[in-house]
């Protein structure tokens, strides 16, 4: 089984974390708050995994990428569940 390398795997972490932001704001416009039905799960795995990218690094490789990616996450999931329960789950 081939493993992706740490750079690649900080890199895809990184991406899951701005995808996350991205939908965040998507589902702040009215009408469009059922996003976050899929929006805190997605965000929540992002986080997984730039967790797991994060301790899977080289020692004296930067995680930078991964710690970034795990605070969008972070932040995509907190503001999403917070406007998912002002909006009743649905609005």
């Amino acid at each position: 089984m081939r493993h992706l390398h740490g750079g690649a795997m900080q890199m895809v972490s990184l991406i899951w974390g701005i995808l996350a932001l991205i939908g965040m704001l998507i589902a702040f416009v009215p009408f469009f708050g059922a996003l976050n039905w899929l929006l805190i799960p997605f965000a929540v795995v992002g986080a997984i995994v730039s967790a797991i990218a994060a301790g899977t690094a080289p020692p004296g490789a930067s995680k930078g990428k991964s710690i970034a990616g795990l605070v969008c996450c972070g932040i995509a999931a907190i503001f999403g569940l917070i406007r998912l329960v002002a909006g009743l789950g649905v609005v």
